[in-house]
C-alpha cells in the first residue's frame, strides 16, 4: 500500500506521461540534428583544429544529452511498471513510502531520500 489516493495517482501518472512524451521528441530531434546538423564536420571541412575541437564537443555534448534522456524514459518506464504492479511510491531498497512530496517533484523516483543517498555513495 503506497498511502497515494486513486486521484494522486493518477496526477502522477499523468505527469509521468507527459515526460515520457518530452523526452521522446527531445530524443528524436538530437537524432535527427545527428544526421543532418553540422556536429560531424568532414575531415577535409575542418578548417583547423578548434573547428574539429569544437565538432567534437558538440557531440560529447550530444551523446551525453541521450543518454540522461534514455535513462530517464527508463526510470519512467519502470515507475509505471510498479505502477501497475500496486509498488509504486515504496522504496525499492527499503519498502518504505516515498513522500508525496518527493514524489510530486521527481514522480519516477525509486528510493527514498536515506535510500538515494547511500545509492548515490
Amino acid at each position: 500500500m503506497t498511502g497515494l489516493s486513486d486521484k494522486q495517482l493518477a496526477a502522477l501518472r499523468k505527469r509521468l506521461d507527459k515526460r515520457e512524451l518530452e523526452l521522446s521528441a527531445e530524443l528524436a530531434a538530437i537524432n535527427s540534428e545527428a544526421i543532418d546538423g553540422p556536429a560531424r564536420v568532414p575531415q577535409e571541412e575542418v578548417s583547423d583544429l578548434a573547428d574539429l575541437g569544437e565538432a567534437a564537443t558538440r557531440e560529447t555534448v550530444r551523446q551525453a544529452e541521450k543518454d540522461r534522456d534514455a535513462l530517464e524514459l527508463r526510470q519512467i518506464a519502470a515507475a509505471k511498471e510498479r505502477m501497475r504492479q500496486g509498488r509504486y511510491g515504496l522504496c525499492i531498497d527499503c519498502g518504505a513510502p516515498i513522500p508525496r512530496a518527493r514524489l510530486e517533484v521527481q514522480p519516477a523516483s525509486e528510493r527514498c531520500v536515506p535510500c538515494q543517498e547511500a545509492f548515490e555513495r
